[in-house]
């Protein structure tokens, strides 16, 4: 697929992040997207970022409420597109939407492991039974799984447990890769890509926490400042002189930065991705951050994990891991 004029895009997570951004370049190509999120309010936003430079005739973009966990949520999300988008098919399929949250079996509940498990995992694996049969009905089609640097390494540093997310991750991968077999023996005109982006600067921290905790505040809950203790413990610092509000600023200030303070923005993000679905590359790794950890964990996989590995790969490119 070497353009995306006049081709028909799903997007999940299109709120905010890359899948924003995702939106945003596709409809400056050309391409109808339909996008769905949890927030209104943020699809609204990247609706009106998408049109701020008017759309050319006849284009669409579609929002829709979904949570993609729910596989319900999906084919209303689908029929809906089939009415608004006035259309039958897609050629690009993006299973973007990810959370973070649930990083062990001991301190986390079952609820917030399996919620993002189900979301990180689940909406990828649903989001393909859902949209197949209308990329099946298309020339050419493409989906776009994204997976994470957690896909192949399963940490973010020492002390701080990180399973849920990256089991999600490493199935993300491992079903990608199958189906591209899969793809070329039953439906050889639709590609398959798995994306594995470092740190890239999104919301992903803050809305994480407001989707496992079911609110919009900004303000940690008693279970949260403790969980927050824990994991700064973990990582070797002392939190008994901080008070409750220190803890807070700590939590809001971690999100600010992993936004603000990463090594690749969104936007740049999301023109690599677009940039290896035209290329037909099926693996996509996303910033230097990335491919850096990529080449470490394959020369030394039995090194991944231990400190030496960590402190080295920290200082090389920058990262705060934890």
């Amino acid at each position: 697929m070497k353009d995306f004029a006049g081709k028909f895009a799903v997007i999940t997570g299109g709120g905010t992040g890359m899948g924003r951004e995702l939106a945003r370049q596709l409809v400056a190509e050309g391409c109808n997207v339909a996008m769905c999120d949890v927030s209104v309010e943020a699809m609204a936003e990247t609706r009106r970022l998408c049109e701020a430079e008017k759309l050319p005739q006849g284009l669409r973009v579609t929002t829709h409420v979904a949570d993609v966990s729910i596989e319900a949520h999906l084919q209303r999300f689908r029929d809906e597109l089939i009415e608004q988008q006035a259309t039958d098919k897609i050629h690009l399929l993006f299973n973007n939407a990810g959370i973070g949250g649930g990083g062990s079996l001991f301190t986390n509940t079952r609820e917030q492991w399996e919620r993002t498990f189900n979301i990180c995992w689940g909406g990828v694996y649903l989001g393909v039974r859902t949209f197949l049969p209308l990329m099946m009905k298309a020339d050419e089609a493409h989906i776009v799984n994204t997976s994470s640097v957690n896909g192949f390494w399963a940490s973010v540093g020492l002390g701080v447990p990180h399973t849920a997310y990256s089991a999600a991750k490493f199935a993300v991968k491992g079903f990608s890769e199958a189906l591209m077999t899969d793809l070329r023996l039953n439906a050889p005109h639709i590609k398959c890509s798995v994306v594995m982006p470092g740190h890239i600067g999104t919301s992903i921290v803050s809305n994480s926490r407001k989707i496992q905790s079911g609110s919009e505040s900004d303000a940690l809950t008693p279970n949260e400042i403790l969980a927050t203790r824990q994991r700064l413990q973990g990582m070797g610092i002392d939190t008994a002189p901080m008070s409750d509000g220190d803890i807070q600023n700590i939590a809001l200030d971690r999100a600010r930065k992993f936004r603000d303070e990463a090594p690749t923005t969104a936007a740049a993000a999301a023109k690599i991705i677009l940039d290896g679905v035209k290329a037909e590359r099926w693996r996509i790794l996303v910033g230097d951050d990335a491919h850096k950890l990529d080449e470490r964990v394959r020369q030394a996989p039995e090194k991944a994990y231990t400190p030496e590995f960590y402190h080295s790969f920290s200082e090389e490119v920058g990262w705060r891991l934890g």
